[in-house]
């Protein structure tokens, strides 16, 4: 697919150092858009200058290197990865002449093919499946992981959904409530359980942290508590790239101001082969219900603008365009509610390179996933060290709709998202978490050295 080209044509051209030519001049490559490759936290001030001091967040603590990742995968099409780059148009074409030597040489592993969760108009592509019952299915996924992990002789495997969006599956008693009846129900080829749960049950099984970068509930209640009973990393749901990522900013903005947002209406076209998946119905609803609930923390945390359960009305549309591939169009009109009965529009239009801003966040989730499990906390009154919850709500930041644990708020402003991320790294390090009072700046004994 378009992500998983990307990803991988990404890689490649960082380590070959590969530079292109386009109409504005010459491009080179580079990790514009990571989080953890192309942005800086702040260490704190220069005692002499009082100058902030930033350093390259990846550079912090000792993380993966993209370079250093061998990737793989699955894919229900069997094109070799520089057809499938060439069928993506995502690249410039002379980067993608120059790729294509190397991405030609690698092809995807056949892939579980369940038709009733994805649109119809997928099985012409389909012609790399599985064969056999979902659970024989599984155990080649997992024999899969267990050879990729041999045979590149690597330390650790983590996986990432990055396929097609599927339906919602239902939750239903004796299915998919529990791990028990979830690993029956694989067995026993229940139609109710998609594809990529028996993914991610496969990764779980293996030791294998999953993410997934869809917005269907992969995480059905029994593959939740397989995790937790595994102690084997999850996270999820959907990537937060573009318009999604926008809106979390912009009503946190608005909230925080004491602006009242009464309405918020999104448009989007798109023309690569996830728009053709979301123009049908069922998995247009999945996509619908992960962009829907991104405003609800704001405007919860609000109670002088919002009554209880009150909320703005938020419609999400989503039209399929082929001639536009993979420039995604989105069109966004904020209305609000401002002081002494007045009104507020605000119209915003978002020209999103889809998947050149969400394969850095596969870079992320990767990267910081693989991170959090090296990372164990003590509390004071404790003896013993603790890893992260399995339920891996720190990579929010780079997520639509936030898998958190039972019992944990769900968080969607970005930049506390974002804050929560810097702080661990900063706790890593020994140093207190960030905050903004800054007052060695605001009092004249610490500016000029003087006392009142």
């Amino acid at each position: 697919g378009n992500n998983g080209t990307t990803c991988v044509a990404g890689v490649l051209a960082n380590k070959m150092g590969i530079t292109w030519e386009t109409k504005e001049g010459p491009k080179a490559a580079n990790y514009f858009g990571s989080m953890l490759m192309a942005s800086t936290a702040k260490l704190g001030s220069d005692a002499v200058t009082g100058n902030d001091i930033y350093s390259p967040v990846h550079k912090l603590l000792p993380m993966v290197h993209p370079n250093d990742i061998v990737w793989g995968g699955w894919d229900i099409n069997d094109a070799n990865l520089g057809d499938a780059m060439k069928r993506a148009q995502v690249l410039d074409y002379n980067l993608q002449q120059q790729l294509y030597p190397e991405m030609s040489k690698i092809t995807p592993l056949p892939s579980a093919y369940f038709p009733d969760f994805i649109a119809a108009n997928q099985c012409e592509r389909a012609n790399n499946i599985l064969e056999g019952t979902k659970q024989e299915q599984m155990e080649v996924l997992r024999k899969n992981i267990v050879d990729f992990k041999a045979d590149n002789a690597l330390d650790k495997v983590i996986l990432l959904w990055s396929a097609n969006t599927e339906r919602y599956a239902a939750i239903q008693e004796g299915i998919n409530d529990t791990a028990e009846n979830l690993l029956a129900s694989i067995k026993s080829g229940e139609s109710e359980v998609s594809a990529s749960t028996v993914f991610a049950t496969a990764s779980i099984l293996e030791g294998c942290m999953f993410i997934n970068g869809s917005p269907q509930n992969t995480f059905v209640p029994g593959v939740i508590e397989l995790a937790q009973q595994r102690n084997v990393m999850i996270a999820g749901d959907d990537f937060k790239s573009g318009q999604t990522k926008m809106k979390s900013v912009l009503v946190d903005f608005l909230v925080s101001a004491g602006i009242k947002p009464v309405s918020i209406v999104s448009y989007n076209h798109l023309g690569n082969n996830d728009g053709k998946n979301l123009s049908a119905p069922s998995q247009f609803r999945s996509k619908e219900l992960s962009k829907s609930n991104v405003v609800d923390d704001m405007v919860a945390s609000n109670s002088i603008l919002f009554d209880e359960d009150e909320k703005p009305d938020h419609v999400v549309v989503i039209k399929y365009v082929p001639y536009v591939a993979d420039s995604k169009r989105a069109m966004d009109e904020y209305t609000s509610e401002i002081f002494l009965g007045g009104k507020n529009t605000i119209v915003m239009h978002n020209t999103c390179e889809d998947s050149l801003l969400a394969t850095p966040l596969i870079y992320d989730l990767v990267i910081l996933g693989e991170l959090c499990q090296r990372i164990q906390i003590k509390k004071e009154t404790e003896e013993h060290f603790e890893s992260f919850h399995p339920v891996m709500s720190l990579l929010s930041y780079m997520l639509k709709a936030p898998l958190v644990p039972q019992g944990a708020p769900v968080v969607n402003a970005l930049f506390t998202q974002r804050c929560a991320i810097v702080n661990v790294i900063r706790a890593c390090l020994g140093l207190a978490p960030e905050n903004h009072m800054t007052l060695e700046h605001r009092l004249a004994s610490s500016l000029y050295g003087t006392s009142s």
